[in-house]
């Protein structure tokens, strides 16, 4: 049993969910933090967020969030949810069934009659995010489709839609890699199977972070969407999405997910947990060894 889990009536009730967050990171510093929602409410969240070299190691975030889509017979169900002026669209939450982190944070979503599983990770010494996404039931045809939102900055900042990011895209081994800005290491994403990416690109404006608007301070930024992957998941079919700074060979997506998973401090007793949350703070840069604070 997980030490930590909700259930669906606390998942759907957003005054619930957009209060409890979820943080992992790795040991080159590089974290993933949203709210147990996967609803990003301040600015310093984000799926993939990572130190850039150029820009005196500060942390980035790169991959803002992913919207999954569950297709059946033309009929899409997004499982996203984001925060726009006076409202949340889409309302992806109202399909969670069940959370829990124990050893990873997993998702279990329900529509209809399908049953999907995220379980994500990141690797321990690469910048590198790993999303599984297990089809765990379903009766008809089915379609994945996954959407990712882009950011290129420093956490410390929000972006707006400009001329300057380059939203131009190269097609690599089932994915793709793009660099919006100078200075900036391309993001390889890639999934495990192939897949159809449908470029759609497109600014995504007014994304609301509520906790800074909470705080005073700007709260509004926009999103770049360069398109999406879509692909086939049949029942009992596990797929793995990577988002990271160099590209992978896909056929090794499932075995590097297993290897990083068997890594993890299974925390069944106190000591346990205390071990997994100190280690989170260690960083190792090069020859150095670091403590993250603050």
């Amino acid at each position: 049993m997980s030490y930590i889990q909700f259930d669906k009536l606390q998942m759907i009730n957003l005054g619930f969910s957009l209060n409890r967050e979820l943080l992992r990171t790795n040991r080159l510093g590089a974290y993933t933090c949203s709210t147990i929602a996967f609803c990003n409410t301040r600015k310093y969240h984000g799926l993939l967020v990572c130190s850039i070299p150029d820009f005196d190691y500060e942390n980035h975030v790169l991959l803002s969030s992913l919207d999954e889509t569950i297709i059946q017979y033309g009929a899409e169900f997004n499982l996203g949810i984001h925060k726009y002026p006076f409202i949340f669209e889409p309302k992806g939450h109202k399909y969670i069934r069940f959370c829990e982190f124990e050893p990873i944070p997993k998702i279990t979503y329900r529509v209809g009659g399908v049953i999907l599983e995220k379980e994500m990770l990141l690797e321990e010494n690469e910048n590198r995010l790993l999303i599984k996404y297990t089809l765990v039931d379903a009766h008809s045809p089915t379609k994945l489709r996954l959407k990712p939102f882009l950011a290129f900055r420093n956490v410390h900042s929000l972006t707006k839609a400009n001329m300057e990011a380059n939203t131009h895209f190269t097609k690599i081994n089932n994915g793709i890699r793009i660099k919006l800005y100078n200075g900036f290491p391309f993001l390889y994403m890639q999934v495990s199977k192939q897949n159809e990416f449908v470029p759609f690109p497109t600014w995504n404006f007014n994304l609301e972070y509520i906790e800074e608007q909470a705080r005073g301070y700007e709260y509004q930024e926009d999103n770049f969407v360069p398109g999406y992957f879509e692909f086939q998941i049949k029942k009992g079919e596990e797929i793995i999405f990577s988002a990271g700074l160099e590209e992978i060979t896909p056929s090794g997506l499932k075995r590097s997910f297993n290897y990083e998973l068997s890594k993890k401090i299974p925390r069944a007793n106190f000591e346990e947990c205390l071990r997994n949350a100190a280690q989170q703070f260690v960083v190792k840069r090069g020859n150095k060894t670091e403590i993250v604070a603050g």
